[in-house]
């Protein structure tokens, strides 16, 4: 008789390490959280209003499998606005369940069992497990903090093998805040078409890019039809219950995500996907506003960490900071467990992200400036401790 009734793949997988940190201190009072990936601020007041319009109008009842098509001819138009990234809303574009089902629609859609999915690590925490559940096999390929965290072309090249289907990129970078440069974007451009391979690029950080040009990958020279894009607007624009994303790509592979969404999902939620509509209409502001308070969040933690002897590279995207902790002689999670029981502030274990992420924790800038300097206080407090 079986031990479980699982899969052995839903059975092999493992749980979140950063669920496990926030279930402690879910327990405890007054914790400062510098664990949770997303925006502090509330959703701009337009886009609620957007949404609540849409209830009023009795606008409740189902979309078409790929979305509104006022919404996806927006978002195309901002692609080619922003990036010259062009794309037919008619079939290159799905609007999804956040960038999380885009995710799982791209992998289902694509792999067959067996199929490698090289990954450059430090990475979300879902990357691994959604090439799993889809029956590829994730394979890692390390960044380092001596690198600035950059996907390296000859590594992933060396990688490749006959089985190898996809690369799978996420920058602006979760959990490290890495960008990656137009050179090694274009080097893996190179190696994607020499090997005929798919490229994943998870952009959802786009717009929260400071002081360094973001490239869009599929921007790239020959690699629109290589390529699928995912995005989204739970991070810009404050939206993450909203749960509103997108995929972009050629007609033929956005046909086989659609294929899957309209069994799984049907479609994405009608209120958000009108919100969305009217964040790109209306939301620039909110955004510029939004990545202003979070870049001078980003300074205090950068020079805060580094300034407590923690070694922390400068991140140039998203809301994190991801210091090293080697010189303390903790693991990364002994670290997150011993700061959060001791002073109550939630990191999380940068192996929680890859093996790579082993010896650092990931720290998000996502809260208030005053509470990130009562962490840092804390913080201190706890390495004179230790």
């Amino acid at each position: 008789m079986p031990k479980t009734k699982l899969s052995r793949t839903v059975d092999a997988l493992k749980p979140s390490g950063i669920r496990k940190f926030f279930d402690i201190a879910a327990t405890m009072e007054n914790v400062i959280s510098l664990g949770i990936g997303e925006p502090d601020f509330t959703t701009p007041q337009p886009i609620i209003d957007a949404g609540i319009r849409s209830l009023a109008k009795g606008d409740t009842h189902y979309t078409s499998n790929a979305g509104i098509l006022e919404l996806r001819q927006a978002i195309a138009q901002q692609l080619k606005t922003l990036y010259g990234a062009e794309y037919d809303p008619d079939d290159e574009i799905i609007v999804t369940v956040g960038v999380s089902e885009a995710l799982y629609l791209a992998f289902t859609a694509l792999l067959d069992p067996g199929d490698e999915v090289i990954i450059p690590t430090p990475c979300f925490v879902s990357y691994q497990a959604e090439v799993s559940l889809a029956g590829g096999k994730p394979v890692e390929v390390y960044t380092t903090m001596e690198d600035d965290f950059q996907p390296n072309p000859a590594l992933i090249e060396k990688t490749i093998t006959p089985n190898t289907k996809a690369i799978l990129l996420g920058y602006p970078n979760n959990p490290t805040g890495a960008i990656a440069s137009r050179e090694n974007l274009m080097a893996i451009a190179e190696i994607a078409k020499k090997h005929d391979l798919l490229v994943i690029s998870d952009e959802i950080y786009d717009r929260l890019v400071y002081g360094h040009e973001h490239v869009c990958f599929p921007s790239l020279p020959g690699m629109h039809e290589r390529t699928i894009l995912l995005g989204g607007f739970s991070k810009a624009y404050a939206m993450t219950g909203w749960r509103i994303g997108f995929a972009a790509g050629p007609a033929d592979l956005i046909k086989g995500l659609v294929r899957i969404h309209q069994y799984s999902v049907m479609s994405a939620p009608t209120i958000s996907q009108y919100a969305a509509l009217e964040a790109l209409r209306v939301g620039e502001p909110y955004v510029q506003e939004m990545l202003a308070e979070y870049d001078r969040r980003r300074k205090l933690m950068y020079q805060g960490l580094n300034d407590l002897g923690l070694p922390t590279f400068e991140p140039h995207g998203a809301f994190y900071v991801f210091p090293s902790i080697h010189n303390t002689g903790l693991s990364d999670e002994e670290f997150a467990e011993k700061l959060l029981l001791d002073q109550k502030v939630a990191v999380v274990p940068g192996s929680s992200f890859g093996a790579s992420g082993s010896g650092f924790v990931r720290c998000s800038y996502a809260t208030r400036y005053d509470l990130l300097e009562q962490a840092l206080e804390k913080i201190g407090a706890f390495l004179k401790k230790i």
